[in-house]
């Protein structure tokens, strides 16, 4: 006689018991059998590990270098005096994004998906984190757009003195805003491939203006590395490295194009960390370059606030109007670039969570004709217009920072949730692991965790709003549009607190998938299914052939569920 088991959830009356239909047991054991969002094969994988780093490179590299220098400089001076040590806050930000890097590569080998870290954290946590994350992921991207428009204001007014024209900034920024909003519903994608050229030009260009400038100018060294140079506390630097990790936010995005990738196992992870390494000496070196030609009060207003065209008062500093003029326009260029590219890659968050039903399907419509996601795009493109006009850029940078920190906390956590929960979860298989697990992880958790209280309330807004807002479109849309399976994220809190029951889920849910026809017994090809499934070793073939057949008593060529767990025990006894 089959008995049934159930597996037992205590809610707050310690009463509640919920079974594992035969649905949901088949749900489980198809995430166990089969990777997820399995990559097309007729993609073709012609990118090797140049081109991973150089497109790694090109959405990182832009307005952290045009707008965000001067506006460090007066944070670590505490807001009040700009000093010039902020080379250090770029290094300290890297430093503390590898451990979230490292775990980004390992998950994009495991989970080749088009949808990148919401991917990840959604199939971790379950949906309702999901949402949450999709959420904060979306408006961290969609900042770091605006951040770009933001800096595309401030060189604007170049253009003023070249046209002899009073150009309007603000309305000059949305109406960019609309023309690249209109661009990415029209499909012209070709764009996106003009970026990395005007990356690659923007780098040796930095790189000539930087060896200009020692070569030519006297170089305070010592405004860089003295006493006075990191503010008055550790405090101080913490903040501003919280602050700038908006400039290294898009480290990892190349795992979004993983299918295009040569030995994506290698050159995904490696990239990933190679980019980093790249992005934080170019960072660090022209950061000391800068404020060693250039006073720190030099890129500072009037009334004292910061400049947010500080490639402007370096080039100038060096050649003249001229140079000034070539290297504002440069950055209009770049920044427009950014912006263009960054609101397709944006509007890719509310698309993918409408497609897995966690906001409403019009947003995963597709224009007829354009073939883009054109609902998503405009919601995106009013998003950043009302940040545009009501945000000051320090509040963008900040919420921003706080935005990307919190998910590299949670992109961290999946690796020690899935790795934790794998057993019973068998579809997390990566090619590539991170080193140093899980030391590096718990690394990146707690510096992350500290830098967001050390960058103060803005950042707990940022990160605050979007889990209200998360948890407002899952309980009013998402939970009623789901169909919820056990996540890696339940079976590693059922390891700590009920490790017995993790096993007994997982055999329950072997047999319920292996039985096809619902009569809940196995032929033997099916119990070959459900053992390969659990983990067992299949190629002893002769062996799990006695193996069933002491499991089958009644002779019939079937086995239930009675007898699969004695199978089991069968199996644990043998070890």
């Amino acid at each position: 006689m089959t008995r049934t088991i159930s597996l037992k959830y205590l809610n707050k009356n310690n009463r509640v018991v919920i079974k594992v239909t035969r649905r949901t047991a088949a749900d489980i054991i198809d995430a166990i059998l089969k990777p997820i969002d399995i990559v097309s094969d007729t993609l073709e994988r012609k990118l090797g590990l140049f081109s991973v780093v150089i497109i790694s490179l090109s959405a990182m590299l832009g307005s952290g270098l045009f707008v965000l220098p001067a506006l460090v400089m007066l944070d670590l001076g505490g807001g009040v005096v700009p000093v010039a040590g902020i080379w250090l806050a770029y290094l300290i930000a890297a430093f503390t994004i590898m451990p979230a890097a490292c775990s980004k590569g390992e998950l994009a080998t495991a989970m080749p998906a088009s949808g990148g870290s919401y991917i990840y954290i959604e199939r971790t946590f379950g949906p309702l984190i999901g949402t949450i994350a999709g959420i904060g992921l979306w408006s961290s991207s969609m900042l770091k757009s605006v951040f770009a428009l933001i800096g595309f204001k401030a060189y604007l007014w170049v253009l003023e003195e070249l046209l002899n024209v009073t150009i309007p900034l603000e309305i000059s920024a949305l109406i960019l805003l609309a023309l690249i909003t209109i661009i990415n519903i029209l499909g012209v994608s070709r764009i996106k491939k003009v970026q990395t050229p005007i990356v690659l030009a923007l780098v040796a260009y930095m790189l000539i203006l930087s060896i200009w400038a020692m070569l030519t100018m006297e170089m305070n060294w010592g405004a860089a590395f003295g006493k006075d140079a990191f503010g008055t506390s550790w405090q101080d630097v913490a903040h501003s490295a919280g602050i700038v990790f908006v400039a290294y936010a898009g480290v990892t995005k190349i795992a979004a194009v993983g299918g295009e990738i040569k030995n994506p196992s290698k050159n995904i992870p490696y990239g990933i960390i190679l980019s980093l390494i790249i992005a934080c000496i170019f960072y660090v070196f022209l950061t000391i370059v800068m404020v060693a030609s250039v006073a720190p009060i030099d890129y500072m207003n009037a009334d004292g606030t910061a400049r947010e065209d500080p490639l402007y008062v370096f080039s100038y500093a060096i050649g003249g109007s001229a140079v000034g003029v070539f290297s504002a326009v440069f950055a209009v260029t770049v920044l427009t670039a950014t912006a263009l590219a960054g609101i397709m890659a944006t509007s890719r968050f509310p698309f993918a969570m409408a497609r897995d039903n966690l906001l409403p399907a019009a947003l995963e419509n597709v224009h007829h004709k354009f073939k883009t996601p054109h609902l998503s795009i405009m919601g995106t493109g009013l998003a950043m217009a009302l940040s545009i006009t009501l945000l000051p850029v320090q509040d963008v940078v900040k919420i921003a920072s706080g935005f990307k920190i919190l998910i590299f906390i949670v992109i961290n956590a999946c690796v020690i949730v899935l790795r934790s929960s794998s057993k019973s979860h068998r579809w997390y298989n990566p090619e590539w692991k991170s080193p140093l697990y899980p030391y590096m992880q718990i690394f990146g958790i707690i510096t992350g965790i500290i830098l967001i209280a050390m960058m103060g309330t803005k950042a707990y807004i940022g990160g605050f709003a979007a889990i209200i807002l998360g948890l407002a479109i899952y309980k009013t849309y998402g939970s009623g549009h789901i169909n919820p399976d056990i996540t890696p994220w339940e079976t590693f809190k059922m390891m700590l607190i009920k490790p017995d029951m993790v096993e007994e889920r997982r055999i329950l849910a072997a047999f319920n998938a292996a039985d096809v026809d619902g009569n809940k017994s196995l032929n033997m090809r099916e119990f070959m299914s459900a053992i390969s499934a659990l983990g067992v070793d299949s190629n002893e073939l002769s062996t799990l052939r006695e193996y069933f057949h002491q499991a089958d008593k009644n002779r019939d060529g079937t086995i239930d569920l009675d007898s699969f767990y004695d199978f089991i025990g069968l199996i644990d006894e043998s070890e």
